[in-house]
């Protein structure tokens, strides 16, 4: 390949000083202060012009979350769409932006379903993951489509040095029980965890309508296992395994009828990677990957209509080759090549089934001390759509030596799903991609060892946004323009004890062309926790403040705003023995993120209310 040879012939120019990389990717997944999904490379939060959030395992644990949408929430600019209790249909609307325009991976593997392009969060067990990236703003010069919101970033337990086995039991409200088992453990040389879980629930009824068999309440189980495994033969070389599975079974409302469906689901990925090091300036990381998403819906009544009975499977393999050349101390050249393929089974008859993309990037990152610059572009080819060029820019200048501006500017697109593209009754193949231009303006201050504050003044802006509606028969076009603009804050800080995390995001979505509000958007987002441990004891709380939003492309369906206060508490009995107390939504709060509509009227989605969680984990020393 081009790419290759270039990266080669760089690395080899005569007379250029090399240096060892700051960070190990082992190392980065360790730690709080760095990040890995900004630019596909180990780096210290501080030296990426991007804004990012990173949930470490310690904080998964601290927080006790039950869900990945529930650690998402804590991001500024993040609004949340559920519809309905544990495992169902979960919304990520990351800074104004649609699920589908936020790109989801887990340990580098898109798991975004190829048929509508939604990424299931629902369905991730929080049990199986050891840290959670969110990189704010476009990022399509590296990772190309779905990235015009952000990219998200799920990284799988990962193994310690020593044997170390966990059992962990939690039982809670409306029929909760969480179990899960796992081993660990590793060397100087190999690392590996292994894991498995089982969470169920009776669940809450999610619609607020009596109609037909819609009363009841809506379980949920979902079986989980994952693998990590990596072994590094040298200095120089790594080579390692990840998996997860997610399988199990939903139930859902039939809103018009009188049957009891399900689905079952299977949510999956597998990877492969080879890390090698080719003297002190080269690193070049190749990664294989293959992911899944499969629903199959059933129904108990035979006189179901046909419309809930049906079947869909997306498959996606992909490979990606990246090239980290550190020219000199200053001057830094990312070097890389994408390839995937989307493949879609279904009880539909799509007219294509099959699709490809490749893509080769570029990125230049200059560090001195009075500013520092970043300058990427990347070229997507499409089997349907074509070609397309995303370009990202960025200028960090440091104020003194604890605060920092950075200005900079970035591209994003979506490319359009199977089914906005090959769907029998409403697809469109002459659909072009989104296209998005952001700017933002950031100022960074770490003001001291135990205090930062974060701010970022954004705008993005979003061109042949593909929408549909009635008058088109619901096949969807390129027509809707809308401008974001955008205000986030994060600060942290410690005081008497109590360390405090704050994020707020102040946003206002437009359509360009109605001036409506874009639909399920909340303008403004709150999130505070606020934790103190004493001795073996730690206690916490959360203060999660949503405001309204509509709930239709008109602005004719509002919901009102929320707050939910959480407590939670810890103790370490022993060495081994840990005990959790949860209480979500401590004043039984009854609110709505979303809505349906039945023959009988209009209404919310109930979420749950007053939940209480206990669980014990053990963790017996080997």
């Amino acid at each position: 390949m081009k790419l290759s040879r270039l990266a080669l012939a760089v690395a080899l120019l005569p007379g250029v000083q090399v240096f060892a990389a700051e960070l190990t990717r082992e190392d980065a997944l360790k730690l709080s202060d760095t990040v890995i999904s900004a630019n596909r490379e180990p780096q210290r939060r501080s030296q990426t012009p991007a804004s990012t959030s990173v949930f470490n395992r310690d904080d998964i644990e601290r927080l006790q979350v039950r869900s990945v949408a529930e650690l998402l929430e804590r991001v500024p600019g993040v609004s949340i769409t559920r519809t309905g209790g544990a495992g169902t249909q979960t919304g990520l609307f990351l800074r104004g932006t649609s699920s589908t325009q936020t790109l989801v991976l887990v340990d580098g593997q898109r798991i975004a379903a190829a048929s509508s392009g939604t990424s299931s969060l629902e369905f991730l067990s929080p049990d199986q993951i050891e840290r959670i990236e969110v990189v704010r703003g476009a990022r399509s010069a590296l990772y190309g489509s779905d990235a015009i919101g952000g990219v998200v970033q799920i990284f799988t337990r990962q193994g310690r040095a020593g044997l170390a086995p966990r059992v962990r039991f939690g039982a809670g409200s409306d029929g909760t029980f969480e179990r899960s088992l796992a081993l660990s453990g590793g060397d100087g040389r190999t690392r590996f965890n292994l894991g498995t879980a089982l969470d169920e629930t009776w669940g809450i009824d999610a619609t607020r309508d009596s109609f037909g068999a819609n009363g009841d309440e809506d379980a949920y189980r979902n079986r989980s296992l994952s693998l990590n495994l990596a072994h590094r033969f040298n200095d120089s070389l790594e080579v390692g395994v990840s998996a997860l599975d997610q399988r199990g079974e939903i139930e859902f409302d039939d809103l018009s009828g009188t049957s009891r469906p399900t689905v079952d689901f299977q949510l999956s990925s597998l990877s492969g990677f080879a890390d090698a090091q080719f003297g002190e300036a080269w690193n070049s990381r190749f990664e294989i990957g293959h992911s899944e998403d499969k629903r199959d819906t059933g129904n108990d009544a035979a006189s179901a209509p046909a419309y809930m009975f049906y079947a869909y499977s997306t498959y996606r393999d992909s490979a990606s080759w990246v090239n980290t050349l550190q020219l000199n101390p200053d001057n830094q050249l990312l070097l890389g090549a994408d390839w995937h393929e989307d493949r879609l089974h279904s009880t539909t008859d799509f007219s294509e089934e099959s699709r490809w993309n490749q893509a080769g990037f570029i990125q230049h990152r200059y560090t001195g001390d009075a500013f520092s610059t970043e300058l990427g572009l990347r070229h997507d080819k499409n089997e349907q759509y074509g070609s397309k060029n995303s370009w990202n820019a960025a200028l960090t200048v440091p104020l003194d030596a604890r605060s920092d501006v950075v200005a900079s500017y970035s591209e994003g697109f979506r490319a359009p799903t199977f089914n906005e593209l090959y769907n029998p009754w409403a697809g469109n193949q002459n659909l072009a991609p989104e296209k998005s231009k952001s700017y933002e303006l950031q100022w960074r201050n770490r003001y001291s060892a135990s205090g930062s504050l974060e701010l970022s003044l954004y705008r993005t802006d979003i061109e042949d946004a593909i929408v549909s509606d009635g008058s088109t028969g619901w096949v969807p076009y390129n027509v809707q323009k809308a401008r974001i603009n955008g205000l986030e804050a994060a600060l942290r800080q410690e005081l008497f004890g109590w360390q405090a995390n704050l994020a707020l995001g102040l946003i206002d979505p437009r359509d360009r062309d109605s001036g409506h509000t874009l639909a399920r958007r909340a303008k403004r987002t709150l999130s505070l926790d606020l934790d103190r441990p004493f001795g073996d004891f730690s206690v916490g709380a959360s203060w999660r403040a949503v405001s309204g939003r509509y709930d239709d492309t008109d602005n004719d369906i509002e919901l009102g705003g929320y707050g939910l206060i959480g407590l939670r508490g810890s103790w370490q009995a022993s060495p081994a023995v840990k005990l959790d107390l949860k209480l979500n939504n401590l004043f039984d709060k009854d609110y709505a993120e979303t809505t349906y509509s039945t023959v009988n009227g209009r209404y919310g989605y109930n979420n749950e209310g007053r939940t209480a969680l206990f669980a014990v984990t053990w963790t017996p020393s080997i």
